[in-house]
């Protein structure tokens, strides 16, 4: 009888790459999405904020209420990093419990479980995946995710994430060149390349510009025969990001002109405040400019000191600009960061701020929306759309996956079945938030 394995990756995309990594490791068991049936249950927490926190908790929970007799659970990722004797304290029936440092062990450390072993632990310093881990890359036959680094050296007020995974760790240019013509070999297409601060990508090893350079790289590689369609880079830093960034990005065959750049505000008062960069205006009109572009950005609301000025200030700017995806987070108090020892803005007036906020985005989100019928676009399809066996799900090049959108095909002008990959697609109508399409060709 197989051995049955139930993974839950919560959090960010680069927890997913983790995630990946524990699967490879794990390829003898077989994959389940019953929880009760499995004998290794894996919960790769996310303690970034409250919020995060708080699913973790009720995941581990949950999970040790539905897991049968017998079966390993194993808490891993940030919330353990962060919380290892509390969780051990508080839930002792997790098996194991293991931070950030150690995804690449978790078959070792199961089979040291099954003898007996108490393991509550993290390998000192941060695991980044290479070239030479096994993944298995989960949710998609065409896209994967590359990390490029782990850490930050910036040091942003609300942020805990340096005190546990410490300064920027970036790989080699030539390892993240070698996995990703490894995964093309596997027939991956589509590659998002994420750090927690990307533009910052290869700083740490004396190179200024290791974006640009990664990005001719690429180009140079499919010019001579990588069948890589596109890619796209999550998680610009305002004050790392170059116009020769942008530039090389406008340049590139491959990368699509995708801009995620968290701004976290846009009144210097509350910049400061925060110990970010307020110096990006400049920045997002050449990504506006650029053609065919797509920005994302994400706002925290209610750090302290952001007067009723500051967030007027933030409302007005959002008016203005229109970016095309945002993330909006109510400030969450980090213990450990400067932020948590200030002046704390009341609950109340969060909450009220947000709503605002999220009622301007989305009244302009929907009218994009709207102005989408009639369009005719390059997608991606990736299979069948969970909202219905009839439709097929399929995502702008430029968006990343998840996060940016879905489009719902309903019909085809192409006389063969669909399947994984790229389409010329027409849109031809939005019902509330869900845009719908038709196949005109591949392309």
């Amino acid at each position: 009888m197989s051995k049955k394995l139930h993974l839950i990756s919560l959090g960010c995309t680069k927890n997913l790459v983790d995630s990946e990594v524990m699967l490879g490791c794990l390829s003898s068991y077989e994959n389940t999405q019953d929880v009760s049936e499995a004998d290794v249950v894996i919960v790769n927490t996310c303690g970034f904020i409250e919020a995060a926190k708080q699913e973790s908790i009720q995941t581990l929970l949950h999970a040790l209420e539905s897991k049968k007799n017998g079966a390993i659970l194993v808490a891993s990722g940030c919330l353990s990093e962060r919380y290892a004797k509390e969780l051990k304290q508080e839930i002792p029936e997790i098996d194991i419990i293991t931070g950030v440092g150690d995804y690449d062990k978790i078959d070792a450390m199961i089979q040291r479980r099954k003898k007996g072993e108490e393991i509550c632990q993290s390998r000192k310093g941060v695991f980044l995946a290479d070239e030479n881990n096994k993944r298995v890359i989960s949710g998609s036959n065409i896209h994967a995710y590359i990390k490029l680094s782990e850490g930050c050296n910036q040091k942003c007020s609300f942020c805990a994430i340096p005190s546990f995974k410490g300064k920027l760790h970036s790989r080699t240019l030539e390892s993240t060149l070698k996995e990703v013509q490894n995964l093309v070999k596997r027939g991956f297409r589509d590659f998002s390349f994420i750090a927690q601060d990307s533009s910052s990508y290869m700083r740490d090893l004396g190179v200024k510009n290791g974006l640009v350079e990664l990005i001719k790289r690429i180009d140079a590689l499919v010019e001579n025969g990588l069948e890589l369609r596109s890619a796209r880079i999550l998680y610009l830093y305002p004050s790392t990001t170059s116009k020769k960034l942008i530039q090389a990005i406008c340049d590139s065959k491959v990368f699509v002109n995708y801009f995620d750049m968290p701004l976290q505000h846009i009144s210097k008062n509350v910049l400061k405040i925060m110990g970010r960069s307020g110096e990006f205006r400049d920045l997002l009109d050449r990504m506006r400019m650029a053609s065919n572009s797509f920005v994302r950005t994400s706002f925290i609301i209610g750090h302290p000191g952001e007067s009723e000025q500051d967030f007027i200030e933030l409302c007005e700017f959002i008016k203005e600009f229109s970016f095309d995806r945002m993330n909006l987070f109510a400030f969450s108090k980090e213990e450990g960061t400067k932020s948590a020892t200030m002046e704390q803005i009341p609950q109340k007036i969060i909450n009220a701020r947000l709503k605002e906020m999220d009622a301007i985005f989305t009244k302009q989100y929907k009218a994009d929306l709207r102005a989408l019928v009639g369009r005719e676009i390059v997608a991606i399809i990736e299979g069948k759309s969970q909202e219905s066996e009839y439709f097929y799900s399929a995502r702008d090049v430029r968006f990343a996956p998840s996060i940016d959108g879905e489009i719902l095909i309903n019909d085809t002008e192409l006389n063969e079945e669909l399947k994984a990959g790229y389409y010329r697609v027409k849109i031809t109508e939005v019902v509330g938030e869900n845009v719908i399409g038709c196949v005109i060709g591949y392309a």
